[in-house]
Parts: structure tokens; C-alpha cells; sequence
């Protein structure tokens, strides 16, 4: 717009004269400069402004014009009806209103046709001058709309019609301008600035017409509601889709974003409560979501095909965008959580998909970076979004519970193809809900839940507790399985976490914020850590048993007695001989949770564990208990300087008395397992609790016997339960390696693990202790011939164990090497590698041996035994691996389960055998019973010492009420079949 001019007042009948004047003239430059001299007056009377406006706008030809002359006069008439915004247009805002409308249609129209024009001189001199035209346009819709706002809303049906048509007409010139703006070429950012200053005259407009509404509405003026709610409605709808035309403008619309997105965001916010039922306010939120994975998924394809790294810096720039669309939503969401709710399962789906993402950045070391500012900008940025549901005091409990449900339900992990590695980073977001890699973005959110929880409402505490057992559920599945032991999850400032260490701090965060509530009693403590005490699964048994830890270093002294105390007499209960052996027992999963208990516990409470041992009524049982505990690492060390040696006395003195009757078989048909004293003195010495001195080298005989014994009899799997544990203990006395009885007793080991593949597959279980026990070759001095049997019987022991293809006995035996080869005097190592070691083969094939392979695995062992440092490196091989082993850890979990199941509801009673078994089986669940009774009724005195927090209400003598009812559901079904 120009500049205007200092005005004179009128004179007479002046402004009739020029009116006439006007309308009798034909020439279009004649018509312009009448109009302009008009322009010149100050016209204050009302009356004369409504004939001005009328008159001229008469003029306004609704064709597009062929010349200048044209443009030249509708830019003379915009000027004049401009100068008339400036007064009182109570009288004359209807003129203006017409004018307007007329102008921004005609104006449309024009932009399209001028865009078409040639390069002639005189069509780019109408082009410059239509620009202009433009540009005066708008300046003018925006004083129109700034007037406006500075008046009340009116409340006539006509005007209202015609405000409302002159908004749309202003929305719709200012839409195409913008859209238009690239190809607008000299007056292109003019047109921008003018546009948008247009869109924060709408805004304000819009936001006065709001504030008006809310604060003076009444029911009898429903009009005037339409009107405004009109309004504001086709503007916020503009607003939208200029929102997404400026996101997909590559940054040239930054403003124009900005400006949009937070105009529909302030407009959504104070129409609150009268936009619901015009609007379709979960487009809005999904549009915002849409633009967010769009941005994301450019990223994506972009760096699925990079291979240099990507900067912090460059990474935060690309997630900017996203970050901003992903605020906006979760605006609109916290005042719109009914609305946003019917489109849950799509924000959910956003978010995981975002955090898969993140995963598998993190997957790659020159993506690191990019991961770590993805976590910075849109991790806190995902849970305020899904907690904006969570937190609403206008959605239902049964609402949130569907969320929750519907983002961790159980999932039957079989179902999925092990190890599917198709997807790649670029698809991420093409995923649909229940896709198999999107499990370790479920994982990843529950856990960034679990940390939230100091900040989410009770009932959402409660809804996340319930959930707690599906994490554990998940964790079976052997993709989510490895990529949450071998993922290091990038933190701030440049640091590494593992995703298994997050999930345990995450669950202690969110035990620490429910202990002081009601939670606490019913859910967490009862239906979490209580029944999964004994998880089948060992990484959740781990995780589980962090957990008990946790509470028992933190909570009163008193506490944790008495729940020692329970668990003993629970352990008293599953005792007996013949679960010492079987790792799956209850009684040795019970061992080995009250060991890791009693490792993080006082020495009084390691005390009070042994005492109950060998003290009171339980002596028939005793060796049954303590053998079971030592073979689970219990923590001898830990026990009073008194107590500690009356233990280590036992275990030691059992151990020779042991040795000095084996050959006595009249002492060995009495109650109890054959050699138990030799599992005692085993689990001790390997965990380096007990020393003994044998100057007699009684345990050397001992093993030369037991190798004898067994060739005669190798279907007694007692003796070869011995010779495993006898291994293990001389592994540990390395001076039993300088012993004239060694080279005998070499001789006969390789005898009998290479005398046949038979023998040596029967003896598998042995191999872990025979790796350990061979590495103490290192300790001998070698005669290196091949005359020396000692010598080259050692050897083939090494061939024979770096042969084994199994991955634990693979490691076993490079590192086992590694020790021997750190420490013998023989220079001559290449005798004990054979040409096929497994570790020369290729992972993949498994058929193409290389010495290269070995040797860059022995390097790294070799060299961690002579105290070089070692940098951990986490092979390109490790997933795959783990991936395996997880795959065979759901199987075993599975088949267990599978056990369980068929022992409830076996009906077959044509066989007494099948009875006889029944009839074991119903005798021990009855056992089972009555120490689940024992350990429930002490529990009622845990509720006046609770962990650090204020007392929970209630006993908890419930948390075992449905184990044990469905315990004697299981007794009941047997005995019906008795």
C-alpha cells in the first residue's frame, strides 16, 4: 500500500460532482483519476462514505481485465476503500464487506491468468502492477479483518452472512497465495509476508470472536454462536490444510507452518466445549501424527542408504519438524481426550513405530548419534502424548484400560517367524500394529512408562501394574530376547546403556513410586513378585530376582528375616533327594532365588538361613537343604567368622569321610544321594568359599576310581554325576597338577571321552568341568615328545573339546585354551589346535574352515589371560546367537508349561503304573500346599514392616489365596482319578 497523503475537507457538493463525474465517464484512466482525487478528501459524514464505497465499487469489473488500465483502476479503488477502515464502519461495513468480496474473487481469478502470461513487455508490465494489486488486496483484508476484532460480533443475520462469505473469500485468495508463492517471482516474498500477515489477523479475529463467546453467551443468541462458530471452524479447517501444504514445502514455508499449526492449536484450545460436534477434531490430531512419520520416514530412507555417520546437530534438525507436529498433537489431545480417543490405537501406533525407530538406529554405530537426539527431542516428547490420554480426568477408567490392553496385550510369540530379519530401517513405518518388530518398540515404551510413573494419575499405576507380567511374557520371545541383552541404548552426553539394565531400573522406579499405596499390596508385591519367584525363563527369573533384592537391601532388617524365614520353611516343604540333582526342581529354583536373596541380605540373615539348616526339626533334611543351597552358589563368605567355620568344617570333613569309604559298598545303600558330600565340596570350591589342601591325593584317586566304576557300569548315571563334579573340584587345587598321579589320571580321561563318539556324547554334561579342568594343564611341566603319553594325551583332550560345535563349549574351550596357553612351558601350541576347531568355521554355512577365525578368537582370549586390555567388541555374529539361544529358551519354557498342563488334566487311569505316578504326584502337591499355607500365614506379619514406606492396609495371607486354591484344584483333579 502507499503511503497516504495529507487530506483536505471537501467543499459543497464536491464529492456529488466527482460522483457524477465518475459515473458519466468512458475512459478507464479518466474513471481511475477521479477516483484518486476522491481518495484526496476527508470524508467523515457516514452517508457520503456508503455512497463513495457504493459507487466505486460499481467500477469493480468481476472479469478479469485485458491491461493495465484495468489493474490501475482497482488499485486506485482498493486505496480509497482502505482509507474508510480507519473510521467509525458501523454505517458502511456492509459496502466495505461487498467490496472486499468482489475484490478477493476478482483477484483469484486474475493470479491464475497472470501466472499464464507471456514474456511481452506489456504482459510483464501488467504482471508487476497485478502483484501489486495483489499485495494492496491483502493489506486490505487484513485491516478489514483487524477492524473487525476491534468490534463487538454483530448480531444482524444479513451482515452475519456477509462476514462470514468475506472470511471465506480472504481464507481462500490468502490459501492460493501461499500455494502460488513459487511461482510468483519477483513480488514472491511480499506476497508470503502480506499472506501471513493476513493469517494472524484471522487468528486474532477468530480469538476475539472466542473470547466473546465464552464470556457472553447466551442460549437466546444461538445466531450469533453459528455465526461465530462458523467461523472459527472454516478457519481453523484453512488453517489445517495451509498446515500440511507448508510441512510438505521442504522449509520454505517455515513460517507459514508455524503460524498455522499454533493458530488451530490456540483456536482448538479456547472453543473448547463448542467445536466438538461441528468438527472432526481426530482428522486434525492424525493429520499432525501423519506429518510427524512423514518427516520421520524421509529420515529413514535417507539413512537406510548412508554409510558415513550422521552428526548430532544434522540428526536434531531432521527431528525438529516432528517434534513440533508431535507437541501440537499432544495439545490438542489434552483438551480433546474424548475425541482423541476414538483414533487411540493410531497415536499408539505413531509412538512405537517412533521408538522402534529409534532402536533400530542404535542397531548401527554410525547412527548412534541419531539415536541419541531422537531420544533427546521425541522421546519425552512420545510420552507426553500418550499420557495426555492417560492423565485425563474426562476419559474412563475402563478407557484407559483399553489403551493399555490394546498397546500390551499378550501375544502368542510362536506365531512369529524366529528371527525374520526382513524388515529394514526405511519400512519401519509401513508396519501395522502386531508386526513383530514393532514388539521391541511395545518393550521399549512400556519401560519409558514404567519411569513415568511419578507422573501419571493413581488409576493409570494401577492399569501399568496389571501389565507388569506381560513385559515378562514378552522377553520369551528370542528377537526381543537378544536385541535386549546385546542393544546399547545411547543416553545423554554421549553415554551407553544396556536395554536389560533399563528395564531393570525403569521396574525399580516404578516399585519404589507404588510401595506407599494400595498397589503395592495387591498387585505388585502379590501377583508379580511372589508368583514369579521361580519364572521358568531366566532372563525374567533375573529380572524378578533384581527386583526381591532391591527390596530386601532397602527394607528393614526385620522384614527380611521374616521373609527368609518363610522361604526356608517353603524350602523344608519341596526337600528331598531326589530333586537335588534336577535343575528344574522347585527345591533347587527355590535354592537359587534364596541364595541371590541372601547375597544381597546382612550377615545375620545368612546366619539365620544356616542356623535353620542345622538347628531345630529339620535334621532329617538338613544335608538335603544344605547340599541344594551350596550347589546354588549360597554365599558362605557372608556368614559370621563363628558360623562360617562350623560350615566350611562340615562341608570339608563330609568330603574326606566321603573319599575314605568309597570303595566301601556297604556304605553306599543308605537314605540319601550317592556322593552328595562331593556336590557340597564342588559348588563350594568353585566358588572359591573353601580351599583344601589334599597332600594325599586322595581326590585324584577318587576320580581314576570313578572313571573305572563307570566303564563298567555307563548306564549308572551316579558316576558319571561324580566324575562331572570331580572335575571341577581338582580344576581348582592346581597343585594337584605337579602330582606324579595327574599324567595317570589325563591318560584315562582321554581314554574315556575319545575312545568312541558314543562315550563322548554321553559324557556331553561333562565337557563344561573337563574345559576347566584342562585348562590347568598350563601348570605342568611337559616333556614334548611323542613318546609322552601325559603329553599327547593332553592334546587330544584339547582336540577333542575345541571341536564341540556347541556355542557355550566353543567358548569354553578357546578360553580354556587361552589359560593353558597363557601359562605352559610347551612351545609348541599347534599340537593341541586341530585343523577342524569349530572356530575356524564360518557361522553362516558352517562348512568353510579357516585358521584366521580360530586365531582371531584365541588373540582375545590369549590376551585377557596376559592382562592385556581387551576392548569388548559386540560382533556382527552376537544377535544371531542370541537370537538362537532365545529361540531355545522359549522352547524349554513352552514344553514345561506343556508338562504343567497335561499333569492337571490327565484323565488315564488303565495303567497302575500311570496310578503309582498319579498317586506321587498328588503326595506332592499336598506338600506343595501345605508350604504355600506356611509361607502365607507369615506373611500377615510383614504388613506392620513394610520397605521404607507407610503401612498398607490388609494382610497379606490373600497374595497366596489363589495359588493355593488352584494348587488344590490340582489335588483335587488327581484324586478324582485315583
Amino acid at each position: 500500500m502507499e503511503k497516504a497523503t495529507m487530506k483536505r475537507k471537501p467543499s459543497g457538493n464536491e464529492i456529488q460532482s466527482l460522483l457524477d463525474a465518475i459515473k458519466a465517464s468512458d475512459v478507464v484512466e479518466s474513471r481511475t483519476q477521479l477516483i484518486s482525487e476522491l481518495g484526496e478528501l476527508d470524508v467523515t459524514d457516514e452517508n457520503e462514505q456508503v455512497s463513495i464505497l457504493e459507487c466505486i465499487a460499481t467500477f469493480w469489473e468481476d472479469f478479469t481485465c485485458l491491461d493495465v488500465s484495468q489493474c490501475m483502476l482497482n488499485k486506485t479503488i482498493l486505496k480509497v476503500a482502505t482509507t474508510y477502515l480507519e473510521s467509525d464502519t458501523s454505517k458502511c461495513l456492509s459496502q466495505l464487506l461487498a467490496l472486499g468480496t468482489k475484490a478477493t474473487i476478482w483477484c483469484r481469478k486474475h493470479m491464475k491468468m497472470t501466472l499464464m502470461s507471456t514474456d511481452d513487455s506489456q504482459e510483464e508490465e501488467h504482471y508487476g502492477l497485478f502483484f501489486q494489486v495483489l499485495l494492496d488486496m491483502l493489506c486490505h483484508s487484513a485491516a478489514v479483518l483487524s477492524t473487525l476484532a476491534r468490534h463487538p460480533v454483530s448480531t444482524g443475520k444479513d451482515i452475519m452472512a456477509m462476514i462470514q462469505t468475506s472470511i471465506l473469500e480472504i481464507l481462500n485468495l490468502t490459501k492460493d497465495s501461499i500455494l502460488e508463492v513459487k511461482r510468483i517471482q519477483t513480488h514472491g516474498s511480499e506476497v508470503l509476508k502480506a499472506s501471513q500477515v493476513v493469517l494472524d489477523a484471522l487468528i486474532s479475529l477468530c480469538k476475539s470472536y472466542c473470547n466473546n463467546l465464552n464470556s457472553n453467551h447466551d442460549d437466546k443468541e444461538s445466531n450469533q454462536m453459528n455465526h461465530i462458530i462458523n467461523i472459527t471452524e472454516s478457519t481453523i479447517q484453512n488453517l489445517v490444510d495451509l498446515g500440511v501444504v507448508a510441512a510438505n514445502a521442504g522449509g520454505n514455508l517455515v513460517t507459514v507452518l508455524n503460524i498455522s499449526w499454533k493458530g488451530v492449536v490456540t483456536l482448538l484450545q479456547l472453543c473448547k466445549g463448542t467445536l466438538e460436534l461441528k468438527m472432526n477434531i481426530s482428522d486434525i490430531i492424525l493429520s499432525l501424527i501423519s506429518l510427524a512419520k512423514g518427516s520421520l520416514t524421509h529420515a529413514a530412507q535417507t539413512w537406510s542408504c548412508l554409510m558415513e555417520p550422521v552428526s548430532m546437530s544434522e540428526a536434531k534438525r531432521i527431528f525438529i519438524p516432528a517434534k513440533f507436529y508431535l507437541i501440537n498433537a499432544a495439545r490438542i489431545i489434552s483438551h480433546y481426550p474424548s475425541q482423541a480417543f476414538l483414533i487411540f490405537k493410531d497415536i499408539t501406533l505413531c509412538i512405537i513405530t517412533i521408538l522402534t525407530f529409534k532402536i533400530f538406529l542404535c542397531k548401527e554405530e554410525f547412527l548412534k548419534s541419531a539415536s541419541e537426539a531422537l531420544g533427546e527431542l521425541l522421546e519425552p516428547t512420545l510420552i507426553h502424548l500418550l499420557n495426555s490420554l492417560l492423565n485425563s480426568s474426562q476419559l474412563k477408567q475402563e478407557h484407559k484400560h483399553q489403551i493399555l490392553d490394546f498397546l500390551f496385550s499378550d501375544i502368542n510369540t510362536s506365531s512369529f517367524v524366529s528371527g525374520d530379519q526382513s524388515t529394514t530401517m526405511d519400512s519401519i513405518f509401513s508396519l501395522t500394529f502386531g508386526s513383530k518388530p514393532l514388539l521391541i518398540g511395545q518393550v521399549f515404551l512400556f519401560i519409558t512408562l514404567l519411569k513415568s510413573a511419578p507422573d501419571v494419575e493413581d488409576d493409570v499405576k494401577l492399569e501399568i501394574a496389571k501389565k507388569m507380567e506381560w513385559i515378562l511374557n514378552i522377553l520369551t520371545d528370542e528377537d526381543v530376547y537378544s536385541s535386549v541383552l546385546a542393544l546399547q541404548l545411547p543416553l545423554f552426553h554421549g553415554s551407553d546403556q544396556n536395554m536389560y539394565c533399563s528395564i531393570i531400573h525403569a521396574m525399580k522406579t516404578f516399585m519404589l513410586v507404588v510401595s506407599s499405596t494400595s498397589i503395592w499390596e495387591e498387585f505388585f508385591f502379590k501377583s508379580f513378585l511372589l508368583e514369579n519367584l521361580l519364572h521358568p525363563h531366566h532372563l525374567c527369573w533375573e529380572i524378578v530376582m533384581e527386583l526381591w533384592c532391591f527390596m530386601i537391601r532397602h527394607s528393614e532388617a526385620e522384614l527380611g528375616n521374616e521373609i527368609i524365614d518363610k522361604l526356608c520353611m517353603l524350602l523344608k516343604t519341596t526337600a528331598s533327594w531326589e530333586s537335588v540333582l534336577n535343575h528344574d526342581s522347585v527345591l533347587r529354583k527355590l535354592s537359587k532365588s534364596i541364595c541371590r536373596i541372601v547375597r544381597h541380605g546382612s550377615e545375620s540373615m545368612a546366619d539365620r538361613v544356616f542356623n535353620f539348616i542345622v538347628n531345630g526339626d529339620v535334621s532329617r533334611l538338613s544335608s538335603v537343604m544344605f547340599t541344594a543351597l551350596l550347589m546354588e552358589g549360597f554365599p558362605l563368605n557372608l556368614l559370621s567368622n563363628k558360623v562360617k567355620s562350623v560350615a566350611k568344617q562340615r562341608i570339608v570333613m563330609e568330603y574326606f569321610q566321603f573319599l575314605d569309604g568309597f570303595e566301601d559298598e556297604s556304605r553306599k545303600c543308605g537314605i540319601g544321594i550317592f556322593g552328595a558330600p562331593v556336590f557340597a565340596m564342588s559348588a563350594a570350591v568353585q566358588s572359591l568359599q573353601v580351599s583344601i589342601s589334599d597332600t594325599e591325593m586322595k581326590t585324584i584317586n577318587l576320580l581314576i576310581s570313578i572313571i573305572h566304576k563307570y566303564k563298567n557300569n555307563t548306564h549308572n548315571s551316579k558316576y558319571q554325576n561324580l566324575l562331572n563334579e570331580t572335575l571341577a573340584i581338582i580344576s581348582t587345587m592346581k597343585h594337584l597338577y605337579t602330582s606324579e598321579e595327574m599324567g595317570t589320571l589325563i591318560v584315562n580321561l582321554q581314554t574315556l571321552f575319545t575312545s568312541d563318539s558314543d562315550s563322548s556324547d554321553k559324557l556331553s554334561k561333562c565337557k563344561a568341568n573337563l574345559a576347566a579342568f584342562i585348562s590347568g594343564f598350563g601348570h605342568i611341566e611337559y616333556e614334548v615328545t611323542d613318546t609322552n603319553p601325559k603329553f599327547s594325551s593332553s592334546w587330544k583332550l584339547f582336540h577333542m573339546l575345541l571341536k564341540e560345535r556347541h556355542w557355550a563349549l566353543s567358548h569354553l574351550a578357546i578360553t580354556a585354551f587361552g589359560y593353558f596357553s597363557a601359562r605352559t612351558n610347551c612351545d609348541e601350541l599347534w599340537r593341541f589346535v586341530p585343523q577342524d576347531a569349530a572356530l575356524s568355521f564360518d557361522l553362516e554355512s558352517g562348512v568353510e574352515a579357516n585358521g584366521e577365525r580360530f586365531m582371531s578368537e584365541f588373540t582375545v582370549s590369549y590376551e585377557k589371560e596376559t592382562g592385556v586390555y581387551v576392548k569388548p567388541n559386540h560382533g556382527k555374529n552376537e544377535l544371531p546367537l542370541l537370537v538362537k539361544q532365545g529361540l531355545m529358551l522359549r522352547k524349554m519354557v513352552e514344553k514345561k508349561m506343556v508338562i504343567v498342563d497335561k499333569m492337571e488334566i490327565d484323565d488315564d487311569d488303565d495303567d497302575d503304573d500311570e496310578m503309582f505316578k498319579r498317586r506321587k504326584i498328588h503326595d506332592g502337591v499336598e506338600k506343595l500346599k501345605d508350604g504355600l499355607r506356611v509361607f502365607a500365614n507369615g506373611i500377615m506379619l510383614l504388613q506392620e514392616n513394610r520397605f521404607d514406606f507407610s503401612d498398607v492396609d490388609g494382610e497379606f495371607l490373600t497374595h497366596f489365596s489363589h495359588i493355593q486354591d488352584t494348587v488344590g484344584r490340582m489335588a483335587e483333579n488327581i484324586s478324582k482319578t485315583k
